[in-house]
């Protein structure tokens, strides 16, 4: 049985180009897959924990091999309960606006307090190795702008931290099946927004159908 977790990033709700989008996709990923089932992460709703006091004192006393305190077990078994609801999950739906050319806060937040050893990765003599290589991932990524390989400053790879940090996150927990659906130029009024929009759609469930 085909399990989806959609991360969803974006505090728009109604309004937000990523979640339609996304949507778009789980409908026809769930049409393909009537046995599959689907978990939604939205992490603005969801209580993150702060990664400081127990639960960073927890982090390395785990990485030292010490037994946890109980604040420190409490700590851990939160970030835990997270991890496993990405552990779990064989496809992996990320959506997510562009802030500032990268990433929503709050979806770094859930990166960084996840992304730990003997969770989403471990590491020996031979370096760095994610545990998801069961999983494919797909990321609908919305900007305002347009953004991308393009001879202008604005449009050049180099701005879209969007997309470079989230594909380098995805292959440091060992996912290297990644697709990408982008709706662009948000900004530039209704009926741009639209046809971004729907072009975007088309290529999620198309996506969706084969994934």
């Amino acid at each position: 049985m085909p399990h989806l977790l959609h991360i969803e990033s974006s505090p728009r709700k109604q309004r937000s180009a990523s979640i339609e989008v996304a949507h778009a996709f789980i409908d026809a990923w769930q049409a393909a897959h009537p046995d599959g089932t689907v978990d939604v992460l939205d992490v603005w709703s969801e209580p993150l924990p702060e990664f400081d006091g127990a639960a960073l004192d927890a982090k390395y006393a785990g990485l030292a091999g010490t037994p946890l305190t109980d604040a420190q077990a409490t700590a851990w078994a939160q970030i835990r309960a997270l991890a496993a609801r990405i552990q779990k999950a064989d496809r992996l739906l990320i959506s997510a606006p562009m802030w500032n050319y990268s990433i929503p806060y709050k979806l770094k937040q859930l990166i960084d307090v996840v992304s730990q050893k003997d969770l989403l990765f471990t590491f020996d003599e031979r370096g760095q190795l994610g545990t998801l290589g069961h999983c494919k991932a797909v990321l609908v990524l919305a900007r305002g702008v347009e953004v991308g390989d393009a001879p202008d400053a604005l449009k050049s790879s180099e701005w879209d931290l969007q997309r470079q940090y989230l594909d380098l996150w995805l292959r440091m927990v060992g996912i290297t099946e990644v697709e990408h659906v982008i709706v662009q130029k948000t900004l530039y009024g209704p009926e741009v927004d639209a046809g971004s929009r729907a072009e975007a759609a088309a290529r999620a469930r198309a996506l969706a159908a084969h994934y």
